[in-house]
């Protein structure tokens, strides 16, 4: 249902808010995550390097769809905090033309250069044929990731990030349980992991579609907003698309760390895979205090609020540090332990436990500039959030993990600290850029 974020006590919108989008990505994460657990009981390094190598590309289109869908939800939010519905209906309309002409275009490609991918991705020779098989059946797909991600930013642009948590709980449930019957018991392998997660998803759109059929009343929309407007194109395309280059740029960063890792043996891949598998896991309070401070800001914007909108920023950053600091210590002694949940290599233990260690300190740091992230986003300022991980890629993770691996080749820890010294600099600017633009105004 739609919900003023606007009233109450701050930290308890916040979090109540974010509360549903945490569990949301939680889940969504456990898609990947189950898969690389459930094929490594089954198969060994060459199975788990093709769905961690698979599952990265499938990672790295959805957050740059989920980063285009910002703009949906906070387009949404704005014109929901100043209780303009006509401008509600006409946002969603062009939300869903445009990203239904995108989901097309981005399969049917996709599909052409599959091959491509998989060669561009420096696959082990082992891992090559399972990683087409897994990444074929996962684009054909592209649409039902797509549809579930602009369903659940419309909501979340109304204020309701509960109903996209049981979607995706839905697809959860479905995904572990196709897994366990496709990978384990039809010995389907890597092909067993995408024909669940799609399936899963395919569950996961019906589900919402009949939800929204239940409450049509939530709605300012109607069919009849179903078409191509400039104005509200160009502001959705304005707010999202910046933060779906970013987060593309992002993704291309860890896909060339996947790249350099791979280069150096099916044991290293593996031991990657896994951690980038599990420092998605630790990045979910990060993602969610994004995604709920950019709702949450956009409606107080909308609705003449920016102090609180502020606020909301320096409490989403005060959880963000608590979180990442005790993980981050948590993980220091126990890395190789959590590396052994996913496979009995000893090999792939110990790199997974060397690049998990210094890695796990960037929940932290990753966490401050999300927070700013979503509430530039918020003010409109999206491009602020491109160019600060853009310089972080380009100036120091991508040429920090490649050095690492030559000068240390047996060695992970090193290549693990180029992504927390990258969010440093991230952070720097995020700060310099805020100061500046609240004395400005």
């Amino acid at each position: 249902m739609q919900k003023d974020l606007t009233q109450g006590g701050v930290f308890k919108t916040l979090v109540s808010f974010s509360a549903p989008f945490l569990l949301a990505y939680f889940l969504q994460t456990f898609y990947g995550l189950a898969d690389l657990f459930i094929i490594g009981q089954y198969t060994g390094a060459p199975e788990i390097t093709a769905v961690a190598v698979g599952s990265q590309v499938m990672h790295m289109l959805t957050v740059m769809v989920v980063g285009l869908a910002m703009g949906t939800t906070v387009m949404i939010g704005r014109a929901v905090g100043g209780k303009d519905y006509n401008t509600v209906g006409r946002t969603i309309g062009n939300s869903i033309v445009l990203f239904g002409i995108l989901s097309m275009v981005a399969c049917l490609a996709l599909l052409t250069f599959v091959d491509d991918i998989v060669s561009l991705m420096s696959t082990p020779p082992e891992s090559v044929e399972q990683t087409r098989h897994y990444l074929t059946i996962c684009f054909v797909g592209v649409p039902l990731i797509v549809a579930y991600n602009i369903i659940s930013s419309i909501f979340r642009g109304l204020g309701d990030s509960k109903s996209p948590m049981y979607f995706v709980a839905i697809a959860c449930v479905m995904n572990v349980l196709l897994d366990f019957l496709l990978i384990g018991v039809m010995g389907m392998k890597a092909e067993g992991a995408a024909y669940a997660t799609v399936i899963a998803q395919l569950c996961s759109v019906l589900f919402s579609a009949g939800w929204i059929r239940r409450n049509k009343g939530m709605f300012h929309f109607g069919i009849g907003m179903l078409r191509v407007e400039g104005r509200p194109m160009r502001n959705i395309l304005q707010i999202g698309l910046p933060i779906s280059l970013q987060d593309g740029f992002i993704q291309v960063s860890f896909i060339v760390i996947t790249v350099i890792a791979n280069r150096r043996g099916v044991e290293v891949a593996a031991a990657v895979g896994i951690v980038e598998k599990i420092i998605c896991i630790l990045f979910l309070v990060p993602s969610s205090m994004l995604s709920a401070i950019s709702a949450i800001a956009a409606q107080n914007i909308g609705a003449g609020k920016p102090e609180r909108a502020r606020t909301t920023l320096r409490l989403g950053i005060f959880v963000c540090l608590a979180y990442g600091f005790l993980f981050s210590s948590v993980l220091q002694p126990t890395s190789d332990s959590v590396i052994s949940w996913f496979t009995d290599d000893s090999n792939v233990i110990l790199f997974g436990g060397q690049y998990l260690r210094p890695y796990s300190t960037d929940c932290a740091l990753a966490g401050v500039h999300f927070c700013f992230s979503g509430y530039f986003c918020a003010c409109g300022m999206s491009i602020v959030s491109f160019i600060h991980n853009l310089l972080s890629i380009v100036l120091i993770r991508i040429p920090g993990s490649y050095y690492a691996s030559i000068w240390y080749p047996d060695n992970l820890t090193p290549m693990g600290m180029a992504a927390p010294l990258g969010s440093l600099l991230s952070v720097a600017i995020c700060v310099g850029v805020y100061i500046y633009y609240k004395k400005k105004k």
